[in-house]
């Protein structure tokens, strides 16, 4: 595998791509299963696939497993796939960071994520993948990606599975994750040593606007706070004073929940931020109520690279930990996201310029990826298509071809940039 093992510590602005691997495979009336690698074909076009990331300079690949696929009845594990795809990795000499949980709980886990067996189920999984790759040198992990956003979409807005809503449901939810990713965490930490890297990534949120007006103050408080909630208990900063510890125990938590925590805590090796600059900004306006989420949401503003730079100097100071831009892009024409990926570059120079530890830019994904709106509708797939891609997706003769674009030799042209390199 590519790269040295403190690859966050050796002082270089690493670039990596993403692919996108949402999994929700549960179906019910009116919703169909998304699973990400089976839109774009990436289920079949891996071998070639990866080899794109390579091309395009990538050191780093941010790479999720369907959990679902592998372990498709109760410990009954199918690896020959993830073992070619690994195979694969250690061949072209590109760094998995791998993704263990990006959104698909397997389809006989009943209630998903409120399943009180959630926690052990996903770390005896996260355990067994990190042990049966450890010998081709795969040991970066997120354990699980945007665990906010899984809790919003699942306990909240009712959304995906389990289909719980309510701060009560937002609650629970909060839990099981929290949970899950310590458990998991540590067993890979035991399987894997002091060799193990583990990049938490959660979706880096803003909120501007008239947050000051008697009717949203409370909200906008608790919601500015709630961006970092998972990741504040997973690492033990989650007390009796905390600004959220009262909505939990409210909403059924109890004290040795926090105490639970706070006893045996996980770090982040690396901590990700996710920031998308048309949509990581909501706006409250004055005398104007939105519920939030999918079915009324507040309008977005494109902060551009000043709402990025808050957002990283933010989990740098919070959590004191190397940072990493895990995901960005614009949904835009070829020339806007030339723009986009120029101008983040260039602020992330800065920042490291101006001394933040920050060791990594991830341009997501590496092709077009389908809009999550799929899931709710019968339009064909095309209809759902996301320009964001080095690569875009074109169909021909009833397949999805890969298209390079403009953007490949720009990423390519930053990656293999001088000023990556540590300075003497």
């Amino acid at each position: 595998m590519s790269s040295r093992p403190d690859w966050y510590r050796d002082g270089t602005l690493h670039f990596a791509l993403g692919i996108e691997d949402t999994f929700v495979p549960q179906e019910r009336a009116g919703e169909r299963a998304i699973d990400e690698y089976v839109l774009t074909e990436h289920d079949v076009r891996w071998h070639s696939d990866l080899g794109l990331a390579v091309d395009a300079g990538a050191e780093l690949l941010r790479w999720g497993v369907p959990w679902y696929r592998i372990e498709p009845t109760p410990g009954v594990w199918e690896w020959s796939w993830l073992d070619r795809v690994m195979d694969r990795f250690a061949e072209l000499g590109l760094r998995p960071i791998v993704d263990l949980m990006h959104y698909g709980t397997p389809l006989w886990l009943e209630h998903e994520f409120a399943n009180p067996e959630y926690p052990a189920r996903v770390a005896e999984y996260s355990a067994r993948v990190a042990e049966r790759y450890a010998a081709l040198g795969v040991m970066d992990y997120t354990p699980v990606n945007e665990p906010m956003i899984h809790a919003l979409f699942s306990g909240e807005y009712a959304y995906w599975p389990p289909y719980l809503s309510g701060p009560d449901g937002l609650s629970l939810m909060v839990h099981r994750l929290a949970r899950g990713f310590v458990l998991a965490q540590q067993a890979m930490q035991q399987v894997l040593g002091d060799g193990a890297v583990f990049v938490h990534v959660d979706a880096g949120m803003r909120y501007v606007g008239d947050t000051d007006a008697p009717e949203h103050r409370d909200l906008s408080t608790r919601l500015r706070e709630q961006v970092f909630l998972v990741e504040d208990l997973v690492t033990g900063r989650v007390d009796g004073q905390h600004q959220l510890a009262s909505f939990l125990l409210a909403h059924g938590w109890g004290d040795d929940d926090l105490a639970w925590f706070r006893a045996d805590p996980i770090q982040p090796t690396v901590m990700g931020v996710n920031y998308y600059p048309r949509h990581s900004t909501e706006v409250f306006e004055a005398g104007v109520r939105h519920a939030g989420g999918f079915r009324d949401p507040r309008p977005t503003r494109d902060d551009g690279v000043d709402g990025l730079e808050e957002l990283l100097r933010a989990a740098a100071v919070r959590y004191g930990a190397p940072v990493m831009l895990t995901e960005t892009c614009v949904t835009a024409s070829v020339p806007a996201r030339i723009a986009w990926l120029d101008a983040s570059v260039a602020r992330v120079r800065e920042l490291r310029d101006d001394g933040l530890d920050l060791v990594g830019y991830t341009w997501w994904p590496v092709f077009d990826m389908f809009e999550w709106t799929y899931r709710h509708s019968d339009a064909p797939r095309e209809a759902h298509r996301l320009t964001v891609g080095l690569w875009e997706l074109a169909e021909r003769d009833g397949t999805l071809e890969r298209v390079p674009t403009a953007i490949v030799d720009r990423f390519r042209m930053h990656a293999g940039d001088p000023r990556n390199q540590k300075t003497p």
